[in-house]
């Protein structure tokens, strides 16, 4: 019987390397060359004002598998949600088996609030999209709004629902005429005043500031460097405007 042992040791090793060379020949193959027929080799990114493509492609691409055009295209198409900051959706189009357009449509924010030292972003309906440390310089701060509660994909509760209608119009109006508002603030009586850092104007209480914001865009270009304030509450012919002085 100990003559025989060998024998049968050597066809049960035969027969784990017969069928462990078909597992190579029908799986492990195919998975290479999947993997080189797919490799992903470029990638368009385009959309977003926020995130350039380098910053996109760090938050998409996670894993050696993401680098394959068809599993990313797959992933994001299926079965992952993206989920960045300021980004409201992603489509992915698969152009070839190596290449990738990605399209990023960004949240459309109207304003921030400061809370406890972070910066509260909300969009048209009040809803609160985001909050980070740090402020971006192109959302204009809201001040004098009142609220009970602050909680993240709910509606900011404010005194007065027609205030987010009156702040969508002035972010609107501010974007167009490319004025760079740092802050729009509501008194007790919802006047407006917007500080542009060298210009601070009170607007006052209007249906819409379209015409108004219109006049302060070319006073703006006149004034270039000297530090105003301007009284346009009575109107839009004329304008009350006096230096700021200096609180040192």
């Amino acid at each position: 019987m100990s003559k025989r042992l060998p024998r049968k040791n050597n066809s049960v090793l035969k027969r784990i390397g017969l069928r462990l060379l078909k597992l190579a020949v029908f799986l492990i193959i195919p998975i290479m060359l999947f993997i080189y027929a797919f490799e992903l080799k470029e990638i368009t990114v385009t959309g977003s004002l926020r995130y350039d493509e380098e910053q996109i492609m760090e938050r998409l691409i996670s894993s050696e598998a993401d680098k394959n055009t068809l599993v990313l295209y797959l992933k994001y198409k299926y079965f992952t949600d993206v989920r960045i900051p300021f980004v409201e959706k992603v489509s992915f189009e698969l152009v070839d088996k190596n290449s990738i357009n990605i399209r990023v449509y960004d949240k459309r924010i109207t304003g921030c609030i400061e809370f406890m030292g972070d910066y509260l972003y909300f969009d048209k309906d009040g809803i609160i999209v985001e909050s980070t440390f740090n402020r971006l310089d192109d959302i204009p701060l809201i001040k004098g709004l009142k609220y009970q509660k602050i909680v993240l994909n709910e509606k900011l509760e404010v005194q007065k629902e027609e205030l987010y209608g009156v702040i969508l119009n002035l972010t609107q109006q501010i974007e167009k005429r490319e004025l760079e508002v740092d802050t729009i603030s509501f008194n007790d009586k919802y006047e407006v005043t917007v500080d542009l850092g060298d210009i601070k104007a009170m607007l006052g209480k209007r249906g819409t500031y379209d015409e108004i914001l219109a006049k302060l865009k070319n006073i703006t270009l006149e004034a270039k460097g000297q530090k105003l304030i301007i009284d346009m509450r009575s109107g839009t012919d004329y304008f009350i405007a006096k230096p700021e002085i200096s609180a040192n």
